[in-house]
């Protein structure tokens, strides 16, 4: 009897404590399109390319959170569309006995740089397919841009105006 009762008291304590697990990483939508070919594909031009990122986080349960990148690649020559690339690469992540002033850095930093490399992979796979020159995305400080949200959100809060829109995505040059 005092073996069952001090693995229950084992196997309470365990439960108790911090644990952070991954419980699935997937892409969730992937866009390609190139609408002016094939007479762009003529053009001898070197295209300009513009990177825009964004993360995303909804709540499933009190412990279980999806966190999803949203990457935007645009190649341009000559100022026409020579392709854009859309992809959602998400995840499941869950968080147990975690304090809630450490989560949310948690979905802003460490989620986002589990996602990134899995994103990149799909993104220069995307392009290599479409017949292009991968474009590999450049390393992201992602505990930069957490801070930086976190700057505009005071900001915003202090002029008590709560439009964020396209301020909090992030543009990377190429």
């Amino acid at each position: 009897m005092t073996e069952t009762s001090s693995a229950a008291q084992d196997g309470s304590t365990s439960s108790k404590e911090p644990g952070f697990r991954i419980q699935r990483i997937y892409l969730k939508d992937l866009s390609l399109e190139q609408p002016n070919a094939p007479q762009i594909l003529l053009v001898a031009s070197e295209p300009q390319v513009q990177v825009e990122l964004d993360v995303s986080v909804n709540r499933l349960s009190d412990e279980i959170f999806e966190v999803a990148l949203i990457s935007t690649i645009t190649a341009r020559v000559d100022g026409k569309v020579l392709f854009l690339v859309e992809a959602n690469q998400a995840g499941i992540f869950e968080f147990n006995n975690i304090p809630a002033e450490q989560i949310d850095p948690m979905l802003g930093i460490a989620c986002p740089t589990i996602l990134y490399p899995y994103l990149r992979s799909n993104m220069a796979d995307i392009i290599s397919r479409a017949g292009f020159q991968p474009i590999h995305l450049s390393e992201v400080n992602f505990h930069g841009m957490y801070e930086h949200r976190l700057m505009q959100a005071q900001a915003a809060a202090a002029a008590k105006d709560g439009s964020t829109g396209d301020e909090s995505k992030i543009i990377l040059p190429n």
